[in-house]
């Protein structure tokens, strides 16, 4: 908890200072605008003031761009422009190589727990709930797609599987689930905090595109496990990235991991 309350405060403390940096930008530029005005008459200011909206001044649709910028900017937004932070370890790669060798990683683990589960519900059908059948079904084929498309984008520089076993959380319906709201929101965390650090806007895309589909998986598997909104959205209206030592740490704590 205390490190989620200094990733707050220092959030909080980096968009204060963009708002500053803003209305600094807006006040030259309206001393600007004042200065541009000065030899135009009184009544070309009020006649201007009453066109209709196409006629607004191009720097008045600026500074309205800049204000609705500040309202935009979220704690998320704020921590995940903040290019270059907690990036991946060496060990799997350099730029975008360990960004996506991190991607991978995180799901060779999400395919291997569905394939497990999906072989074992063939075998002796242990998910009675028909949304819990379908979700699986889903899940596996995103899941696979995903490994195969980081595949191929890192092609001889891909990292192995790693070794894993999940125990009774790929045979029995309750643990599954509740693995699968784990394993699905630490995948949100990991790629809302590694996205914005990637280089390539092809990655980038493919990145932000994943990210959604990790989020939809995470918002119905904690539908799946119970109904409330803390589930839909356990962080509330934004997510909150993870650097790669906190997924990490939240990945090795399964001990799925051999």
């Amino acid at each position: 908890m205390i490190h989620r309350w200094l990733a707050g405060f220092l959030v909080n403390h980096k968009r204060r200072l963009v708002e500053r940096e803003l209305r600094d930008v807006e006040t030259a530029c309206r001393r600007q605008e004042a200065k541009s005005r000065s030899g135009r008459q009184a009544q070309q200011e009020r006649r201007s003031a009453s066109l209709p909206y196409e006629s607004i001044d191009v720097l008045d649709l600026s500074l309205f761009a800049i204000r609705r910028g500040i309202g935009a900017l979220t704690p998320a937004g704020a921590m995940a422009a903040s290019k270059g932070k907690g990036r991946p370890p060496a060990s799997f790669g350099k730029g975008d190589v360990g960004i996506l060798n991190f991607a991978l990683t995180l799901e060779y683990l999400e395919a291997a727990f569905y394939n497990e589960a999906t072989a074992n519900q063939k075998k002796q059908t242990f998910i009675k709930d028909k949304q819990t059948r379908v979700f699986l079904r889903t899940v596996t084929t995103d899941e696979n797609a995903h490994v195969a498309f980081l595949k191929k984008a890192l092609g001889s520089k891909a990292v192995a599987a790693p070794k894993v076993e999940f125990g009774p959380t790929t045979s029995k319906e309750a643990p599954f689930i509740k693995t699968a709201v784990a394993l699905e929101n630490t995948g949100v965390h990991a790629y809302s905090g590694q996205a914005l650090n990637i280089e390539k806007p092809a990655y980038v895309a493919a990145a932000l595109s994943i990210l959604t589909i990790e989020a939809r998986h995470a918002s119905v598997a904690g539908l799946l496990l119970k109904a409330t909104p803390g589930n839909i959205t356990p962080d509330g209206p934004f997510d909150t990235p993870f650097t790669s030592a906190e997924v990490l740490k939240a990945v090795e704590a399964t001990g799925f991991l051999k």
